[in-house]
């Protein structure tokens, strides 16, 4: 039975540091062993990285090939990112979970959206009368989540605007809930947010228009917010090349932008629950989370808080566990404290997954 002895600190916690610990067969323990080590690993320790909005299987124009779909998820492995929160995606990569050199992936089912309403080869297109039977199949199709396009661009209007009534949201998340899933929603403007909070949802990402009017209501009902900062960055490019078609949408685009760190900060003060997603895949290069991670200290949280969006508090809020006793053994060991210093999350000295270095 391989044993590596992990000569921390070990961070079981944002404030619980152990001097060492060993995975043993693939398990973690925080008890020394009777068997020697086979390898040593010295430096800051700490559990495998969440990207909590990833794509695992999804390319620009929807579904991609299996070896296409590996490539992203070694490369997310690479990187640290250990458990990925599969936000949507139109190929089927359950064969991953039979991959013991992979990460493992909660998935969301495929995005449910309205025709004409979103990226196309995507999402299960349906109207509101008929989403809340689109959730149940998705819901069973998912684990334990399931994804609604809750904005869009409007062609007629010109500009972002709800893609479902109130009362098909209403009937939507009920639905959810009774399969046992929860609801997160893709949200980009500011007035899509009320229904959705209204209607009793879970999560929602990107979030770029929450504020003063719905960050308390987040913060009260305990939505929790994944702002996806490495996707807003393209928001620019997105007003630029709707310009002379889509003038309002535009602008409206490149004020959520401006306004993107000011919201996140704000809502993190709120005491709102936040999570780091990359967004990766589609048009966004996957193994970035770090990157993610340093987009929400630039946007005014505590080093320890945004490490927190994307291990010990990630993990919690998905159910799966971190470096507790007898967990498997996916842990990420860095040069320096990246409690301190979230640039040491950017060039792990070791990704180990499943007690095996893999990176």
């Amino acid at each position: 039975m391989d044993v590596l002895h992990l000569r921390g600190p070990v961070l079981v916690g944002p404030d619980d540091v152990r001097p060492e610990a060993w995975a043993v067969g693939g398990r973690l323990t925080l008890t020394r062993p009777a068997a020697s080590a086979d390898a040593v690993l010295d430096g800051w320790v700490l559990p495998g990285l969440v990207d909590a909005h990833c794509h695992v299987g999804l390319g620009p124009e929807g579904a991609v090939d299996a070896a296409t779909a590996e490539a992203q998820a070694t490369t997310d492995r690479d990187a640290g990112a250990l458990l990925l929160r599969d936000a949507g995606s139109a190929a089927d990569t359950r064969w991953v979970d039979d991959r013991d050199d992979l990460p493992v992936i909660v998935r969301a089912g495929r995005h449910l959206a309205r025709p004409r309403r979103y990226l196309r080869g995507y999402a299960e297109e349906v109207e509101p009368d008929g989403l809340a039977e689109a959730v149940r199949r998705q819901a069973a199709r998912g684990d334990g989540w399931v994804k609604l396009v809750g904005d869009w661009l409007d062609r007629d209007l010109g500009d972002l605007a709800p893609c479902w009534p109130l009362d098909a949201l209403r009937a939507a998340v009920a639905a959810a809930h009774d399969a046992g899933a929860r609801v997160t929603a893709h949200c980009f403007s500011e007035v899509a947010l009320p229904d959705l909070l209204a209607a009793g949802l879970d999560g929602v990402e990107h979030a770029t228009g929450m504020g003063a009017g719905t960050i308390p209501a987040l913060a009260q009902q305990g939505v929790a917010v994944v702002p996806t900062l490495v996707n807003i960055e393209t928001f620019p490019g997105i007003a630029d090349r709707a310009e002379a078609k889509f003038p309002v949408y535009a602008a409206h685009m490149r004020a959520l932008h401006a306004g993107r760190r000011a919201a996140v900060r704000d809502a993190h003060d709120a005491g709102v629950r936040l999570y780091a997603g990359t967004d990766a895949g589609g048009t966004i290069a996957h193994g970035r989370v770090a990157d993610e991670v340093a987009e929400l200290v630039r946007a005014g949280l505590p080093p320890v808080a945004a490490v927190d969006a994307a291990c010990w508090g990630a993990r919690a809020w998905l159910g799966r566990p971190g470096l507790q006793e007898g967990a498997p053994a996916d842990l990420v060991v860095c040069r320096d404290d990246p409690r301190r210093d979230v640039r040491a999350l950017a060039s792990p000295a070791r990704v180990v997954l499943r007690g095996r270095v893999v990176a």
